[in-house]
């Protein structure tokens, strides 16, 4: 399994311990990863959702009064094109 993949199913694990419900969703060049966070979240629950999506590449939360609150977080799954790995401008 890629190291990519641990990533995003470790962050689902840490949710999950946390009392959330994460979805995970496998896309070409990354992994996402959401979860709904209710109002009665605790202030050491966050603290734990927060140390696991900083294993992401990116993070956020969407909160709005219709929908209540996502958290979701994003790991990179292709390893970035190495075309040109030295800048531009640099001859052998």
């Amino acid at each position: 399994m890629p190291a990519s993949e641990l990533r995003a199913e470790d962050i689902a694990a840490r949710l999950s311990a946390v009392g959330l419900t994460p979805r995970v969703e496998r896309h070409a060049q990354v992994t996402s990863i959401e979860a709904e966070v209710p109002e009665s979240l605790s202030a050491e629950s966050w603290r734990e959702v927060l140390e696991a999506v900083a294993e992401a590449d990116r993070f956020g939360l969407v909160a709005n009064s219709l929908n209540g609150r996502t958290l979701w977080a994003a790991v990179h799954t292709a390893a970035p094109a190495t075309g040109n790995v030295r800048g531009p401008g640099y001859q052998r």
